[in-house]
């Protein structure tokens, strides 16, 4: 999931580990079981020159930065009953490595990417720009 911000920061105990300093993106990287390195290379390509910005610009036209955050819960399943399961997505040993290839991809491409840690309990605080919010899939 890919949202236009205006603002945004993402904390660890209190403490900000990872902030937009102007306007940008904000990506919530949900991984399942079939995705790999190379779908999250795709993926950041897709992202990175998503046409979303003011104007059609996409990231990469203007050098927007970006903060992606680990988010399995993208993948919970409520279908049946009160209580979600996160059954489709990747357990975190096979997610994680995914969630460093996709952001070492936006980075090879020249964007800059600040990031959430992988598996905490995270505060992220956004201010949507539009609002916008873009769901990509493969």
């Amino acid at each position: 999931m890919v949202q236009r911000a205006a603002e945004a920061a993402c904390r660890v105990e209190g403490a900000v580990v990872g902030a937009l300093d102007r306007p940008g993106l904000v990506v919530l990287l949900g991984i399942t079981h079939d995705d790999t390195a190379a779908v999250a290379a795709e993926l950041a390509r897709k992202v990175w020159g998503l046409r979303i910005l003011r104007g059609e610009h996409s990231a990469s036209d203007v050098g927007a930065p970006l903060l992606v955050i680990s988010q399995f819960t993208l993948y919970g399943d409520a279908r049946k009953g009160r209580r979600p399961t996160w059954a489709a997505a990747a357990p975190g040993e096979v997610a994680e490595p995914i969630y460093d290839a996709f952001c070492a991809s936006l980075e090879a491409a020249g964007a800059e990417v600040a990031r959430g840690v992988f598996g905490a309990d995270m505060a992220v605080s956004l201010v949507n720009d539009g609002p916008v919010t873009v769901l990509l899939e493969r």
